[in-house]
């Protein structure tokens, strides 16, 4: 944080409330200072440590260094809205436009709480291999052809190009954990289609409300929705969700109880 120098501990004490929202156990600060650095870390890391960090970023005396130390997916998430929390909190000007594609995202990330693989997007994304056995033989480090659009931070739409080889399909579904009965009973009607033959396709969607959001200067969607809905997901316009009829619940073989 350049010029960042002048935040206090109870400063940084705010923002790292933000960055644990993303699963961040803490924030390391380093004040660049005229005579040296100062740091409650100083003491872990060395003199040589610390004055390889303030050139390996570029700290100048004022300037405010922070950091995130966890596992890459925590980090990123974390430093990313720690990022967004101090051009907030110096109000720095925001101005014109920055288009931004985002390509390649990993096909699969791992999941702690399940203890197993799963899609980062979808499991129907093509991954980038050359043969269906690089999914097992290195699957954390394989990328897809998929895109997201971004204008100004926020994601304006996504797409990918999807699988149209069964075998391929098959393999991705086996990396994910499932077996042959469970491929068949939730995805059976797919890998059959595609046994017929489907052509290679993909595309993306791009959401109209968010970039009427960036044009209207506005930071929430809810804002440029004629009749949004509001958290509980009812209608103020239409007063919905509305109460069902006994003769809708008897056709669809519904009671309440």
């Amino acid at each position: 944080m350049e010029g960042g120098g002048g935040f206090s501990r109870k400063d940084v004490d705010d923002l790292t409330t933000q960055a644990a929202v993303f699963g961040a156990k803490g924030v390391a600060p380093i004040w660049v200072e005229e005579n040296g650095v100062r740091s409650p870390i100083a003491k872990f890391l060395g003199d040589e440590i610390l004055s390889d960090v303030q050139a390996r970023m570029e700290g100048r005396p004022g300037d405010l260094l922070l950091f995130v130390a966890d596992r890459l997916p925590v980090v990123e998430a974390s430093l990313g809205a720690l990022r967004l929390a101090l051009a907030e909190k110096v109000e720095l000007p925001r101005s014109g436009w920055r288009f931004l594609w985002i390509v390649d995202p990993p096909m699969f990330e791992y999941d702690d709480k399940e203890g197993r693989l799963k899609a980062q997007h979808h499991p129907f994304t093509k991954p980038r291999v050359e043969r269906p056995e690089q999914l097992r033989e290195r699957p954390l480090s394989l990328g897809t052809h998929a895109y997201d659009l971004v204008l100004n931070g926020v994601e304006l739409g996504s797409g990918s190009i999807r699988i149209s080889d069964p075998l391929l399909q098959e393999a991705v579904f086996r990396v994910l954990g499932l077996g042959e009965e469970e491929i068949r009973a939730k995805f059976g009607f797919l890998v059959e289609a595609m046994d017929y033959g489907i052509p290679p396709h993909g595309g993306m969607a791009l959401g109209l409300d968010r970039l009427v959001m960036l044009m209207a200067g506005e930071s929430s969607i809810r804002d440029v929705i004629a009749f949004p809905k509001t958290q509980s997901g009812s209608c103020p316009m239409t007063d919905a969700p509305s109460p069902v009829s006994a003769d809708q619940l008897r056709e669809l073989r519904l009671e309440i109880r």
